[in-house]
């Protein structure tokens, strides 16, 4: 496949020589003749002068390069159009053929929708609903009246308990838990005494959850995961969380109970959002963030406690000063002691 043919597919504009001819796909730091690859950051932009690549897929904003051999394409989103190109050469997907593993446990009054594919092992307890061309996965286990939407995979080893609600086009990556107890204990005496988790899980449309995340059920109501909602591993949301639209949580963040984050909000990895609080709409909570108090809409924060991330790089910065200060203090220190005894002498 020569370079304007590809642009053609990605709806892209040649700059170089539309006929340099791409037989394989690679990252640009590993690219060898020949390879196409993209460019998205301009953090890297050392690696587009140095790139062994035949052509790279690039931003509109870029137009040229320190290589006179090497052809570039720019389009809106360089990820997506490389994304594009891959899905058309790349490997076949897997796929599962529908029906029902000889070894599968399914309870009665179930609904099995058309071309659903259930996996060896995999258990679906009574009243359970599974929507047209979903796959449940080997050893899944899907809990009593529990209702997975249209067109979603569940991955193996990913447990779904009683009630809960999982709309269409949801990923379930291996080992996640969806529904189990929230943590909630009564201290009487010295004892902790469970209280009763009777609410649900809600998961929207178009969401994927990476492998071991858990969403706890609700004390009531219902734990709820709003469309488009991207979790990636080992994330903990506890119970009575709410989640808007498009928001995206990174690895082993957690989220305490009953906080509510809002829509298109960033929430990255290691970060901890105390509970009974509400993140607005399009804010960015930073890496290993601690959140005890609400954030606002669109705002930045980072460091522990959470505050404006440009504070928080100030007051970082402050404290790396701190030796520098130490020494200056000890030095003033014993300038004033000296004063001080020359003082001494002076008034005798």
């Amino acid at each position: 496949m020569n370079v304007k043919e590809i642009a053609q597919i990605i709806n892209g504009k040649v700059v170089g020589d539309p006929h340099t001819i791409v037989t394989g796909v690679s990252g640009i730091k590993e690219a060898r003749r020949g390879d196409l690859t993209f460019f998205a950051n301009r953090k890297y932009l050392h690696l587009l002068k140095s790139t062994q690549a035949s052509a790279v897929i690039v931003p509109q904003d870029i137009s040229n390069t320190a290589s006179s051999t090497l052809t570039l394409i720019t389009v809106e989103n360089p990820s997506l159009s490389f994304t594009k190109i891959l899905n058309l050469i790349g490997p076949e997907p897997v796929s599962f053929s529908p029906g029902i593993h000889p070894t599968a446990v399914i309870g009665s009054n179930v609904h099995l929708g058309e071309g659903v594919s259930i996996q060896p092992y995999a258990v679906i307890e009574d009243n359970a609903w599974i929507g047209d061309r979903t796959v449940i996965g080997a050893f899944v286990y899907v809990g009593h009246f529990t209702r997975i939407g249209e067109d979603s995979f569940i991955y193996p080893h990913v447990v779904i308990r009683e009630r809960i609600r999982i709309g269409k086009r949801v990923i379930l990556h291996p080992g996640t838990v969806i529904g189990g107890d929230g943590f909630g204990f009564a201290t009487v005496r010295g004892v902790h005494e469970k209280i009763p988790q009777i609410g649900t899980v809600e998961i929207g449309d178009d969401v994927e959850m990476g492998s071991n995340v858990t969403i706890d059920r609700a004390r009531f109501e219902k734990t709820q995961i709003g469309n488009g909602v991207k979790i990636d591993n080992l994330v903990q949301i506890a119970h009575n969380v709410t989640i808007g639209d498009n928001t995206i949580v990174v690895a082993q963040a957690g989220i305490s109970g009953t906080t509510t984050v809002g829509k298109n909000v960033i929430i990255a990895g290691q970060a901890g959002l105390i509970g009974h609080i509400e993140v607005g709409d399009n804010a960015i909570i930073g890496g290993k963030a601690g959140v005890t108090k609400d954030v606002r809409s669109g705002a930045n924060v980072a460091g522990f406690p959470a505050r404006d991330k440009y504070e928080d790089m100030k007051f970082h910065a402050y404290l790396r000063k701190q030796p520098d200060l130490f020494k200056t203090i000890k030095k003033l220190e014993e300038k004033i002691s000296r004063l001080e005894k020359l003082i001494g002498k002076n008034e005798k």
